[in-house]
């Protein structure tokens, strides 16, 4: 949890996301331990497929909200908002980051919902977004195993 605090990860884990653009636009860490962030990531236009194309003018411009509660009994809980501006796109998502008892690891749960409100064609956007979105994470929780093994 130590390294969701440091201005130092997101910033690397920003440069290592993939995206064209990012900027870490707010790192605010609670006296409870408590961690919001918010962060902004841009995809060019021309890097993006043609089903996205046809529906969205100029670049992806995404909106990340993070929201880690302090520390209870071990685990921590998260939530997490996103959305394309300019775009009738959103992301909600929870996380549960909970010691493995057999090992000195951890298990981070996550449970995310897409949603894409554009009639006819929304359901191909979410499951594109959505597909884009879990190898988003899955690279993220890599970045973060490093970053860990690495700075502890």
């Amino acid at each position: 949890m130590r390294a969701f605090s440091e201005q130092e990860y997101w910033l690397a884990r920003l440069a290592d996301s993939g995206a064209d653009d990012t900027a870490l636009d707010s790192l605010q860490v609670g006296d409870d331990g408590g961690i919001d962030v918010i962060t902004t990531q841009v995809l060019r236009r021309d890097r993006l497929p043609g089903v996205v194309t046809q529906f969205h003018r100029g670049d992806l411009r995404i909106r990340r909200e993070e929201r880690w509660e302090p520390v209870a009994n071990g685990s921590v809980i998260g939530t997490a908002t996103g959305s394309i501006l300019d775009a009738p796109a959103s992301l909600t998502g929870t996380a549960a980051l909970e010691p493995l008892a057999e090992s000195s690891g951890a298990r981070l749960k996550l449970r995310a919902t897409v949603e894409v409100r554009i009639p006819l064609i929304g359901g191909k956007l979410e499951n594109f977004i959505g597909n884009q979105l879990a190898e988003l994470l899955i690279a993220e929780q890599r970045f973060t195993t490093t970053w860990i093994g690495q700075t502890a």
